[in-house]
């Protein structure tokens, strides 16, 4: 039986497919993304989180998303939510994308 984060798992598989060589695999409840073997992505509660670094972090952060934050003692700080305006548009998200896989 296919779920609402399948839902939004298709969606996303969807919206990066020109992005050569996405794959997802099942994780911890959610998904990881991962562009041949870097993983890149995080799919978890309807949510996308992308990897980043000192320097891609300040634009998620610009835009008020949070970190990747999968339980109350836990934080992974190099992992930002997607901001919705970038998920919708597969061209933005492709090349947000492109950049968390050079992380």
């Amino acid at each position: 039986m296919a779920t609402k984060q399948d839902g939004f798992k298709d969606y996303v598989l969807d919206q990066l497919a020109d992005l050569r060589g996405v794959t997802c695999r099942a994780m911890f409840g959610g998904y990881g993304l991962y562009q041949h073997d870097t993983f890149f992505g995080i799919i978890h509660k309807g949510r996308l989180y992308f990897k980043t670094d000192r320097i891609t972090a300040a634009r998620y952060r610009d835009r008020g998303m949070k970190p990747f934050k999968p339980s109350a003692a836990q934080t992974l700080k190099n992992y930002y939510e997607v901001p919705v305006e970038v998920l919708e548009v597969a061209d933005d998200l492709t090349a947000w994308a492109s950049q968390a896989t050079q992380r």
